[in-house]
């Protein structure tokens, strides 16, 4: 698929010369810096330097203050607590910080996770008459609940209070409960909007904390769980997600709860060979008044430095397994598991389900494209809705990412569930999937979510206008325009830049994820140096040069684009985009151009 070359602006010369003369780095890292807002010396220190400090305090967030006295409350009177998420990666993860922190210091606390298939996303009515049969008087639902509206109201007739938790934009109307944290309600002045699900479950926690007057210190053990979330929710890594994750991040190299540690395992990331490495289950259960350090700073237990990526595409899908074929309550026992003996089996059976996911997805990704090609409205259509009554309700958000990946323009992919159709949405860049579904809500049962994603169900018998109403909505957003995949480019570099100390600064700007995601660059002009050659299916591995400004060779490897082999092999110049990085090859490690993009000047 052809794609459009897009170079962002490089920012004022005089805060790129000036971020040179402070850091004395070359003018294309300080170029990337000011790219990023970073202007002075105190936003690249706060930038290649979190700090835990940075973090803001938990009651600038709205109703922050009401969460808290109602637990305290419900503490005073040992009142069971019920600590409810989804089953995805963000409501399981926020429901195993959150049940964990609070059953170190009140008993009467348990944990529900809503069916995937009988209850759907969100706040349930079955989740409530659970909560009201097995005496529970307080819920605090995480990654949920903005909207549940009715069902608060259900719950208070039935005498149990809410805490609602959530990230997610909020309705016209707030649910009456006894507290709505979220920092997109119009009227929450808190600092940062951003938060995942998980993330506003950690400022609960650490308001908690601070009423009881715990130290900080003694949270470090949850922010694996809240780095997990950032990266499998697909939020922006700056602002206070870029400290959760970076923190987080180095708690699952170096010291991972039995769960994380038993995960990777059956994914095939191992431990190092004969290391000694600390377990933080022996820290976990801990009491909270200890003074015992839970957060030591340990070299990288694995093989290999665990990155957002590897939570994106190696944890979180597993994660999401539990969930989407039987139940994400296995995710939660498996996130909560206090040893690693507890771990292993259900991080067996969850790797169990992740391979049938994998099996179910690819399935119906196959017979979907089949559809969409052999169906000319479906081809020509600006977006793509398709219904299959047969496909597993679990992986259809999967099959709609993959369809995106194919076609490129917003795309619906929709199933039978419980008498409705059901559907998830995914997005391209710039478009506002979320604004074009509420255009549709009054053919709608139900729906939510994001600019990029979101969910809905629907009566059958409105499946045709739905799809009829959303395309009419898309190709009026676009007016004509095509949806065409777009690589931004961070700067035009020459080869004579790319060296073992350029890249040693440029690694320290991860974590890397949206809000500041890894520098994609340009160089143009380049030639194969000789001994270029295909490999796998459809790679090229080769080595660049340019013949008219010093520098290179360059090792890269291109992905997916063996059918530019013929020209590149004939000694056509051509330009490339690429990502730099670490290639490991029978021990030794060189650095490589990871190529996005080829195009010839013919």
């Amino acid at each position: 698929m052809q794609k459009r070359w897009v170079t962002k602006p490089l920012g004022e010369k005089d805060s790129i010369r000036k971020m040179s003369e402070l850091l004395g780095i070359d003018h294309y890292l300080s170029g990337l810096l000011v790219q990023r807002g970073i202007t002075t010396f105190e936003d690249a220190k706060a930038f290649f330097r979190p700090g835990l400090n940075h973090l803001h305090d938990p009651f600038l967030m709205k109703d922050m203050d009401l969460a808290i006295n109602r637990i305290e409350e419900a503490m005073e009177k040992q009142e069971k607590v019920m600590v409810y998420g989804d089953y995805d990666v963000d409501g399981t993860t926020a429901v195993a910080l959150v049940y964990s922190f609070l059953k170190r210091f009140h008993e009467p606390a348990g944990y529900y996770i809503p069916d995937r298939y009988t209850e759907g996303y969100g706040v349930s009515y079955k989740g409530i008459d659970y909560a009201a049969e097995n005496g529970f008087k307080l819920i605090i639902a995480l990654d949920c609940g903005i909207k549940a509206v009715e069902k608060v109201q259900y719950a208070l007739e039935k005498g149990i209070d809410f805490i609602i938790c959530d990230h997610h934009r909020p309705g016209a109307e707030l649910p009456p409960a006894s507290a709505v944290l979220d920092p997109k309600r119009a009227d929450c002045p808190y600092p940062y909007k951003e938060l995942s699900g998980c993330g506003i479950g950690f400022k609960l926690i650490q308001a908690i904390a601070m009423r009881k007057n715990i130290e900080f210190e003694k949270l470090h053990t949850y922010l694996d769980l809240v780095a997990i979330s950032i990266a499998s929710d697909i939020v922006d890594i700056t602002g206070e997600n870029r400290v959760l994750a970076y923190f987080g991040l180095k708690l699952i190299n170096s010291s991972p709860r039995p769960g994380i540690e038993a995960l990777l395992h059956y994914s095939g990331v191992h431990a190092k060979k004969n290391d000694a490495v600390y377990k933080i289950q022996d820290a976990r259960s801990e009491p909270l008044s200890s003074s015992r350090n839970p957060h030591p700073a340990s070299p990288n237990c694995y093989d290999k430095e665990l990155t957002i990526s590897d939570l994106v595409f190696t944890i979180g899908p597993r994660i999401n397994a539990a969930g989407r074929i039987e139940s994400g309550n296995n995710s939660v026992k498996l996130l909560i598991a206090e040893s690693l003996d507890d771990a292993r089996a259900t991080a067996e059976q969850i790797n169990n389900y992740n391979t049938e996911r994998k099996n179910l997805d690819a399935i119906a990704t196959l017979q979907a494209i089949d559809m969409i090609q052999k169906d000319e409205k479906l081809r020509n259509a600006k977006s793509t809705v398709i219904f299959h009554p047969d496909w597993h309700k679990g992986v259809i958000g999967i099959v709609a990412s993959r369809l995106t990946e194919t076609f490129y323009r917003p795309t619906i992919v929709l199933t039978s569930s419980n008498g409705l159709i059901t559907g998830s949405a995914r997005s391209v860049k710039d478009f506002d999937i979320y604004e074009a579904v509420d255009a549709c809500s009054g053919l709608l049962e139900h729906f939510g979510g994001h600019k990029y994603a979101a969910g809905l169900s629907l009566k059958p018998e409105n499946l045709l206008a739905f799809q009829e109403k959303f395309e009419a909505i898309v190709r009026e957003k676009q007016k004509g325009a095509e949806f065409v995949p777009e690589l931004e480019i961070d700067e035009v570099l020459p080869l004579s830049a790319v060296n073992s100390r350029f890249y040693n600064i440029l690694k320290q700007f991860a974590p890397f994820g949206p809000g500041n995601m890894a520098p994609l660059f340009e160089t143009d002009g380049v030639v194969n140096a000789g001994g270029s050659r295909l490999v796998g299916k459809n790679h090229i591995r080769l080595t660049v040069v340019h013949p008219e400004i010093s520098g290179g060779p360059c090792s890269a490897i291109a992905f997916q684009q063996g059918e530019h082999f013929h020209l590149i092999d004939k000694g056509i110049p051509f330009d490339i985009c690429y990502h730099l990085e670490e290639n490991e090859w029978n021990g030794q490690v060189s650095l490589q151009l990871n190529v996005r993009d080829i195009r010839f000047a013919m």
